[in-house]
């Protein structure tokens, strides 16, 4: 099986950033989204951004944010990718350069075409809520789809199993309590996922 793309979301401080690089992240999510508690402002983001090392990614997160906002942000953090509902794209303006993580929702009607590349998750981002894995695994034999919700080291090989996804993101299956990341829980599911790309019986179901 090829290298798993691992994104950890919701990072609010340095020593998260720097235990997710460490335990081999390949991208950190920071959220702009005033619902979650993991909500950061535009100058927090901007000093936080500076213990990201090279080599690994940074996506700007939304959740159906204003023109303003997504503009704002993406003029000064400069992010490697933007993250936000499908829907939501349909009406934002994007820089041409802009490379856009769309989130799929599972129950919900599937864009048409896929997104080159997109993340599957249910109705509710960042509440630990897995997505339905069979209809998760649908989507990710067409297009490349970052798998969300729910996840955490104890499972993370079993959803890599059933989905084949291109990649995994975790957030809140890596807190010791809500917004707070547990740097022991981001080692141990990176450890995992790890763990799942030389796993035989995953192996077997390619």
């Amino acid at each position: 099986m090829s290298r798993l793309w691992v994104k950890i979301c919701g990072l609010g401080t340095r020593e998260s950033i720097e235990a997710a690089a460490a335990a081999g992240a390949d991208a950190v999510g920071f959220v702009f989204c005033d619902a979650s508690p993991r909500n950061l402002t535009i100058d927090a983001a901007l000093e936080l951004q500076r213990a990201v090392p090279a080599g690994v990614e940074r996506v700007a997160v939304f959740r159906h944010p204003s023109q303003e906002l997504f503009d704002e942000v993406v003029a000064a953090l400069r992010p490697d990718w933007v993250q936000t509902d499908a829907a939501d794209l349909a009406v934002l303006r994007l820089p041409r350069e802009s490379r856009v993580l769309p989130v799929v929702r599972i129950g919900r009607a599937l864009p048409e075409p896929l997104p080159a590349r997109c993340l599957i998750e249910g109705e509710r981002s960042g509440a630990g809520e897995p997505a339905d894995w069979t209809a998760a695994a649908a989507v990710a034999a067409r297009t490349q789809a970052v798998l969300a919700g729910g996840l955490t080291e104890r499972n993370v090989r079993e959803a890599v199993r059933a989905v084949r996804p291109f990649g995994v993101d975790v957030s809140s299956g890596v807190e010791s309590s809500r917004g707070v990341k547990d740097f022991a829980r981001i080692r141990d599911f990176i450890r995992a996922v790890r763990a799942a790309e030389s796993d035989p019986a995953v192996e077997e179901s390619r």
